[in-house]
C-alpha cells in the first residue's frame, strides 16, 4: 500500500506540472519495488505456478511513453521479483486481449533488434547511475542481453549466463527469468542488510506500437536512463566473490581457392579460448588466445559513390564487449581507436590476421572507469606482426558527467619478407560530457596522432551541443580532422576538413489525428571545408524533410529535398568515373517508405534522383521481408544505381547490388542462416551458410560454409574462394 500511495502521488506531481512539463527531471526520490526470499524451488519453464509468486509484490503501474506520453496503458503489464542464494528471478505477464494471435515477432535470433514485442530489465547493481546491465525477452524466449553506459550508448555484443523461459495463453504471455548473482556485478553487503539496486523495466507491444516503461521517463531520453531507476529492495544476495568464466574452442577449417587455372588447398585444426576473471564487482580481466571469429556476420557491400571513407562496423563479440568505453565510441567520423584495426588485414570484408594472445581490462566504480586493452597480431603475407595497445582513464562527476583520457599505441614489428622496418604510430585523446539536465548535453574530443613512418604530428576534435526535448531536437557540432591526423587503430571519414552541422526538428504529435503516431519536420546543414586552408571550400549541403513520419499503423514515409554544392580540388573517381575538377551545385531529391516491420509480410522501399556532378544519378533500392512463422523468415533486397553523363568522359554506369538472407529456427537455440549478395560493380558473388547450436548457456556448435567467386574476363584471372570450418565453444563458470 505505501508504494501504491508513492505512485500516486508521483503520478500526481507531474500531472501538476502540465502540458509544458512533459520533459519532467528525474525524481528526488525513487519508487520502490521489493524482492522476496523464495520458500521453495523456482522452476524456470515460464509459467509461473510456485506459491511464491503469489507471495511476491506486484508491479504493474506501467507509465506509457508511446505513442503518447502519459495516459492509460492499454496493454497491461504485472512483474513481481523472487530470489535465493544462487539467482534473481524475475516472472513477468505480459496482457494482450488477442493473446497468441496479436504477437509481433519476426525471427527467433539472439539479441533481437527492435522490431519484435519485448520485455526488457536494466539493472544498476552498483548504483552508478550511467552503467546498466540490460536482459531483455520476446514471447517466443528470445535472449537479448547489452550494456548501457550513459543512458545513450550500448554495448549489444555483450553475452552473460542468464536464462529465461516463456509462454504464450489466450490472454497474453508469461515470461520468467532467473539471473544467477554470479553475472551480476554489485558491492558487497554490509552485514545482513538488503541491497538496493536501481531498476528500469519497458515492455514494447508493436501492433499498436504501445511502449510503457515503469518507473515513469518522459519520451525524450532514452529507456535506459538510469538516473530515473526506482529502487529494487529486498535482496540478500550472497557477498560477491571472485569467479572465473572458461571458454575454450576447438576448430577444423578447409580453404579451398582457385585463381585462374591455379588451385591452393589447405586445412587447420585450431585450439584457442577465452577466459574471464571478475576478480571483484568493479574489477574484470579478459584473456583471449589464439582467438577465432569464424561465427562473425558477415560485411555487407556497399557501392561508395561519397567523398568519405565508408564505416563497416564491428561484428566480433570480443571487441563488441565494453567498446562503449573508448573515446568516440558514439560518433564514426573521428574514432581514436577502431578495433576492426585488429585481426583484419583490410576494410571491408578482410581477411583475418590471427590474435596469437589479447587481454583487457575493465575497473568501473562510480567515480571512474579505468580500462586498457593489449593485443597481438601475427603477421601475413600482406601485414607485419603488430601490437596494439589501448589505455583509457573516465572520471565521472556530477550525475551524468564525465571527462576522459585514452591513449592509443600500434607497433609494428621489422619484417624482411615485406621489406618494411619497425614503426610506431600513437594517438593521445581527451574527452568529455556535460549534462547540466536531462535534455541538455555537451560532448568534446581532442586528439593528436603521432606517426613514425611519416614523422608528423596531426590533430583532430570534435565539440558539440544537443537539446532533446519532448517538443524539439537541435544539435549543432563543428569538427577538424588536420591532413597529418593518421590513427593506425583508429578510423576518420575523412581527412583534411573542418565540417560543421547544424539539424534541428519539431516532434509533433497530432492529437486529434489518430491516424499518425509522429510527425518530424526539420533539416540538416552540412558545410566543409579545408583545415589546412579554412578559406578553401570543399562540399555543403542542406537536407530538408518536410515529411518524415511516422503512422499509427506503423508504416513510415520521408520526402526530402537535398540541395549539394561540391568543389572538386583533388582527384576524384567514384565506381572509376573521374569527376573533372571544379565547383557543381546540384539537387537531390529523395523519398522511402516502409510498411509495418514486425509483420508477416513487410515491405521497404526508396528512391533518390536528381543531379551528380556533371550529370544525374537516380538511384533505388527496395526490400521485402516474408516471416510466416517466428521459425521462418526471408529477405530479399536490391540497390540500384543508373549514372548518366558523369565524368569528364560523360560516362554512363549501372550497378545492381542484391542480397537474400534466410532465417530457419527450431527454437532460439537452434538456428540455420543463409545470406548471399551479388555485386555488378565487381561482379562478386558471396554465400555465406551458417548453422548455430546453442547447446547449453552460451556453448555453441558452429558449421559455417563461405563462398566468393568473381567469374574473370579477359584481363583478370576468374577467382574463386571456398571455406568450410565447424567449431565449437563451451562455456563453463567457476
Amino acid at each position: 500500500m505505501r508504494y501504491s500511495y508513492a505512485y500516486i502521488l508521483s503520478m500526481l506531481s507531474l500531472c501538476s506540472l502540465g502540458q509544458e512539463s512533459l520533459d519532467f527531471p528525474p525524481p528526488a526520490k525513487p519508487l520502490k519495488v521489493e524482492a522476496l526470499a523464495t520458500l521453495g524451488s523456482i522452476r524456470v519453464d515460464g509459467i509461473l505456478d510456485e506459491k511464491d509468486w503469489q507471495r511476491a509484490q506486484v508491479v504493474e503501474e506501467f507509465f506509457r511513453r508511446e505513442p503518447r506520453q502519459g495516459g492509460a496503458v492499454k496493454f497491461k503489464t504485472q512483474v513481481r521479483f523472487l530470489y535465493d542464494d544462487k539467482y534473481l528471478f524475475v516472472g513477468v505477464f505480459c496482457a494482450d486481449f488477442l493473446g497468441a494471435e496479436g504477437i509481433r515477432i519476426p525471427d527467433l535470433r539472439r539479441d533481437f533488434g527492435s522490431s519484435s514485442d519485448q520485455f526488457s530489465i536494466a539493472l544498476d547493481c552498483q548504483n552508478l547511475k550511467q552503467y546498466a546491465q540490460v536482459f531483455e525477452t520476446t514471447p517466443y524466449g528470445n535472449q537479448g542481453d547489452l550494456q548501457n553506459f550513459n543512458g545513450n550508448n550500448w554495448d549489444s555484443g555483450w553475452n552473460t549466463l542468464w536464462k529465461v523461459r516463456t509462454s504464450r495463453t489466450d490472454s497474453g504471455y508469461f515470461a520468467e527469468f532467473a539471473i544467477p548473482f554470479k553475472s551480476l556485478r554489485y558491492d558487497k553487503p554490509e552485514g545482513d542488510e538488503p541491497v538496493t539496486w536501481g531498476l528500469i523495466m519497458t515492455r514494447r507491444c508493436l501492433r499498436d506500437y504501445e511502449v510503457s516503461s515503469f518507473p515513469p521517463k518522459p519520451q525524450s531520453v532514452s529507456v535506459f536512463r538510469m538516473t530515473y531507476a526506482a529502487e529494487l529492495s529486498g535482496i540478500k544476495p550472497p557477498p560477491p566473490a571472485a569467479n572465473i568464466r572458461l571458454e575454450p574452442y576447438t576448430l577444423y577449417q578447409y580453404d579451398n581457392i582457385q585463381a585462374g587455372a591455379e588451385s591452393l588447398r589447405s586445412s587447420k585444426a585450431q585450439l584457442g579460448g577465452d577466459l574471464k576473471w571478475a576478480i571483484d564487482p568493479q574489477t574484470v580481466v579478459d584473456l583471449t588466445v589464439n582467438t577465432d571469429f569464424a561465427q562473425a556476420d558477415l560485411d555487407q557491400a556497399v557501392n561508395n559513390l561519397e567523398r568519405f571513407n565508408i564505416f563497416f562496423p564491428e561484428r566480433r563479440q570480443f571487441f563488441l564487449e565494453n567498446s562503449g568505453i573508448w573515446a568516440g565510441a558514439a560518433r564514426n567520423s573521428i574514432r581514436p581507436f577502431f578495433s576492426r584495426t585488429i585481426g583484419l588485414q583490410g576494410n571491408f570484408n578482410a581477411e583475418p590476421a590471427t590474435i596469437e594472445i589479447g587481454s583487457r581490462f575493465t575497473q568501473r566504480t562510480a567515480k571512474r572507469t579505468i580500462a586498457g586493452l593489449l593485443v597481438r597480431q601475427r603477421g601475413t603475407d600482406v601485414s607485419p606482426t603488430s601490437n596494439f595497445g589501448v589505455a583509457r582513464y573516465l572520471h565521472n562527476y556530477g550525475e551524468e558527467n564525465n571527462v576522459g583520457l585514452m591513449l592509443t599505441y600500434r607497433l609494428d614489428e621489422e619484417s624482411e619478407d615485406l621489406n618494411r622496418p619497425a614503426n610506431y604510430n600513437t594517438t593521445i585523446t581527451i574527452d568529455g560530457q556535460n549534462r547540466p539536465n536531462s535534455q541538455v548535453s555537451y560532448n568534446y574530443l581532442l586528439s593528436t596522432s603521432i606517426d613514425e613512418e611519416t614523422g608528423e604530428q596531426g590533430f583532430a576534435g570534435r565539440i558539440s551541443a544537443r537539446k532533446f526535448t519532448n517538443k524539439v531536437f537541435l544539435s549543432w557540432s563543428s569538427e577538424l580532422t588536420d591532413e597529418a591526423y593518421n590513427p593506425k587503430m583508429g578510423f576518420i571519414r575523412q581527412s583534411n576538413v573542418i565540417r560543421h552541422s547544424l539539424s534541428g526538428y519539431y516532434i509533433l504529435r497530432p492529437e486529434k489525428q489518430d491516424w499518425i503516431r509522429r510527425w518530424d519536420p526539420g533539416l540538416f546543414i552540412n558545410f566543409n571545408h579545408d583545415a589546412t586552408n579554412p578559406t578553401n571550400f570543399q562540399q555543403a549541403d542542406i537536407f530538408i524533410f518536410p515529411i518524415f513520419a511516422w503512422f499509427q499503423n506503423n508504416s513510415f514515409l520521408e520526402l526530402a529535398v537535398n540541395p549539394i554544392w561540391q568543389n572538386i580540388n583533388f582527384n576524384f573517381a567514384p565506381l572509376g568515373l573521374e569527376i573533372e575538377r571544379g565547383n557543381y551545385f546540384y539537387n537531390r531529391y529523395y523519398a522511402q517508405f516502409y510498411t509495418d516491420q514486425s509483420k508477416k509480410l513487410s515491405l521497404s522501399t526508396g528512391t533518390s534522383f536528381g543531379g551528380f556532378y556533371n550529370g544525374q544519378n537516380n538511384s533505388m533500392w527496395a526490400s521485402t521481408t516474408y516471416a510466416p512463422l517466428p521459425h521462418t523468415r526471408i529477405n530479399l533486397s536490391y540497390n540500384l544505381n543508373d549514372l548518366r553523363g558523369v565524368g569528364l568522359e560523360e560516362e554512363d554506369l549501372q550497378t545492381h547490388l542484391v542480397t537474400v538472407s534466410t532465417r530457419f529456427a527450431l527454437h532460439p537455440r537452434l538456428q540455420f542462416t543463409t545470406f548471399y549478395q551479388y555485386n555488378s560493380f565487381d561482379q562478386q558473388g558471396r554465400w555465406n551458410l551458417r548453422l548455430s547450436w546453442e547447446y547449453q548457456p552460451l556453448s555453441f556448435l558452429y558449421i559455417v560454409f563461405n563462398d566468393t567467386q568473381m567469374p574473370g574476363s579477359l584481363d583478370v584471372e576468374r577467382f574463386q574462394e571456398q571455406q568450410f570450418i565447424t567449431k565449437i565453444t563451451l562455456i563453463k563458470q567457476f
